[in-house]
């Protein structure tokens, strides 16, 4: 069962200083296991003053288990499915820990932006 008290205590702590890292997170409709994301284009990528949308959606073992995430927004990257915005990053995946959160995990994707992983793509 989704920890909902974990999943309001992070919603607050990933809007308290958007104005500071532009990262967001907010619930679609009505439920706390299915959210949508935003995070802005990394400074100095090509992806600067962009503003990608993140479908998140929170699996019934979470926080033990990763969030599904996909971007909504459309973007060329290796890591990154061109057709359903599928993310390939180690800590969605295999190396979720509990310890990490909805922000750190939208950091790392953010992070992903400006370097890309060429040799573990997401599209062959």
């Amino acid at each position: 069962m989704v920890d909902f008290a974990r999943v309001q205590k992070e919603l607050h702590e990933c809007n308290k200083d958007v104005k500071l890292s532009g990262i967001s997170v907010k619930p679609k409709a009505d439920s706390l296991s299915h959210l949508i994301g935003t995070i802005p284009g990394p400074v100095d990528s090509p992806y600067e003053g962009g503003t990608f949308l993140i479908d998140i959606v929170l699996p019934d073992g979470y926080p033990f288990e990763p969030p599904k995430m996909k971007f909504v927004t459309k973007v060329w990257h290796p890591n990154i499915s061109s057709q359903s915005g599928a993310i390939c990053l180690d800590i969605l995946k295999d190396q979720w820990s509990p310890a990490l959160t909805l922000k750190t995990a939208l950091v790392s994707i953010q992070a992903l932006l400006s370097a890309p992983e060429p040799d573990d793509p997401q599209d062959a």
